[in-house]
């Protein structure tokens, strides 16, 4: 493991008027490592995750980042321009609805490839070629490269927002309900594809879900959030196994119960 941090994030503070989206939120992510957000509707972990991957600017506190050449830099002292580049090279960002993360009015294989245009690559052929090889990742039928998203399932649309993400290799990925909405089957599906594909590139990720299931999948480490502030974190099997936050507890049981 790395002697420094990939992420440390401090005291983040997020406030719209006097309601708290987060408050004095603090830790640290390594690489390689997945954390897991979880807590009820409005408590405040997509404000949290929003706020770490640079779509909404905090009130108080500071996010640093690791970057490859330069070292930890303040994600919010940066200018737009490069915190823009880092969420297209260095970042993915794995929306619920994919939608939002895909360009509905070009092909399956320009969306992938927009990324690699991104960090530079020119040559047409080998834009295509890769972008053909990440659609067989995310198990897209390769002959699909020229189709449009818009004919494309709920499914595979995850699928190929997730190739669109993963193309430039990134070291961290934000992922918001990654399999929110979608059929328990196709859910399962997408799971052991995201877990396949975090452990085979040694990818940082952080995982906001309503689901304790998925987070005892995905993630190592485990965040539960209530009311804007971090109540509870830990291993992930320790703290679904032996919750000791009354609010954790009550979570867990929920899930537990017939």
């Amino acid at each position: 493991m790395s002697e420094q941090p990939l992420l440390r994030v401090e005291g983040l503070t997020r406030l719209y008027g006097e309601r708290v989206g987060c408050r004095d939120v603090s830790f640290a992510l390594w690489p390689g490592e997945v954390m897991g957000i979880v807590g009820e509707s409005g408590s405040g972990k997509t404000t949290l995750l929003n706020c770490l991957s640079a779509r909404l600017e905090p009130n108080a506190g500071r996010v640093l980042y690791d970057t490859r050449h330069e070292g930890p830099v303040d994600v919010y002292g940066l200018s737009e321009a490069r915190r823009r580049q880092l969420t297209r090279t260095d970042w993915g960002i794995v929306h619920q609805n994919p939608r939002d993360g895909l360009r509905m009015g070009v092909s399956a294989g320009a969306n992938v490839g927009e990324r690699l245009m991104a960090v530079g690559a020119r040559n047409y052929g080998a834009i295509r070629e890769e972008a053909g090889n990440w659609l067989e990742m995310v198990e897209i039928d390769t002959g699909r490269l020229d189709d449009q998203p818009r004919t494309f399932s709920g499914g595979m649309l995850q699928r190929l927002q997730i190739a669109r993400n993963l193309v430039t290799r990134p070291r961290l990925v934000f992922m918001d309900e990654p399999t929110g909405g979608l059929d328990v089957s196709v859910q399962a599906r997408l799971l052991d594809l995201l877990r396949r594909l975090v452990a085979d590139l040694g990818l940082a990720a952080i995982v906001v879900t309503h689901d304790l299931a998925v987070a005892r999948l995905l993630a190592h480490r485990l965040m539960v959030m209530r009311r804007g502030e971090v109540v509870e974190q830990g291993l992930t099997d320790q703290v679904l196994d032996d919750p000791h936050h009354p609010y954790t507890q009550l979570l867990v049981s929920s899930v537990l119960q017939p």
